[in-house]
This record gives structure tokens, C-alpha cells and sequence, in this order.
């Protein structure tokens, strides 16, 4: 275990001075709106995760984020109807210090959700909208785990 400190390695999520540091730098981002229903579901985790207890008054940071979804029919019957179907959505993020327009990160993340496609399409579509949640909320996890590295190690240096 003194090797891991004397190469630098400290964890993401404990109770060093460090990790808050990184802690108050992700509570000063500040998430841009992001298009359509599936970015509002993204922005609202990310708000979530990132700031709980409300915007920041003046952000050190400003978050971008787009996002793309496509599908993918896995399970084809005889008469070549879908009955199983891949959600995949990738967002694409840039961090950026307020007031300055060069990206600090600039990175991608995906999230791939399967849902069943019935007979009934009310409960498809039902089952399509709860994969794009449980796709949002983990890519605002995958997001915020990518950004609670980045600044742990901007303001460890």
C-alpha cells in the first residue's frame, strides 16, 4: 500500500482534503441545456449528481453535452418482427472553465439498455421510455465519474 501513495494514487470518493476539493470543483459545473427529452433526462441527472444543493451562483465550469440515440432489433421472429431491441445513446461532453471557449475535457460516453417490443404499443413504448431513463442516469454517472477524475487531478497539481 506505500507504493499506491508514493506514485501519486489517491481514491476518487473518500475523506481526504482531496477528494473535497474535487467534491466543491464539480459542485461549481454548471450543465448547459441539452436537446430533446433524452437530454432533459441527462441534464437533470447530471444536475442531480453534480450540483444537489442547487446551480452554482457563478461556475468555475460550464458542461456541454449532446447526445445521440440509435436502435438495434436483436431478437427477430419467423415472420421478421423485432421482440427485443437495444437502445444505445452515446453523449459527447466538453468541461470548460467559464468565460473561456478551449474545452478542458472533451470526451464520449455510451449506455446500451435493452427493452422487449410487445405486441401492445403503449407497453413498448412504455418499455422504450424506461430504458432511455435508465440510460440517462447512467450516463450522468459515467459522466460525473469522468469529471470527479479530471478535477481530482487538476487540483491534486
Amino acid at each position: 500500500m506505500a507504493f499506491l501513495t508514493a506514485c501519486g494514487f489517491t481514491p476518487l470518493h473518500g475523506q481526504q482534503q482531496v477528494g473535497a476539493d474535487t467534491t466543491a470543483a464539480l459542485r461549481q459545473i454548471s450543465v448547459l441545456p441539452i436537446a430533446e427529452r433524452l437530454g432533459q433526462l441527462l441534464r437533470i441527472e447530471l444536475t442531480n449528481q453534480l450540483t444537489p444543493t442547487g446551480p452554482p451562483r457563478t461556475p468555475a465550469y460550464v458542461l456541454n453535452v449532446t447526445v445521440t440515440e440509435t436502435k438495434q432489433n436483436l431478437a427477430v421472429r419467423k415472420d421478421a418482427t423485432a421482440t427485443r431491441a437495444n437502445l444505445i445513446i452515446t453523449a459527447s461532453f466538453k468541461l470548460r472553465q467559464a468565460g473561456v471557449d478551449t474545452p478542458l475535457l472533451n470526451s464520449k460516453v455510451r449506455s446500451v439498455n435493452s427493452y422487449n417490443i410487445l405486441d401492445a404499443d403503449f407497453a413498448t413504448l412504455s418499455a422504450e421510455s424506461d430504458a432511455r431513463r435508465r440510460a440517462a442516469r447512467d450516463l450522468a454517472t459515467e459522466i460525473r465519474s469522468r469529471l470527479g477524475i479530471f478535477l481530482s487531478q487538476r487540483t491534486a497539481g
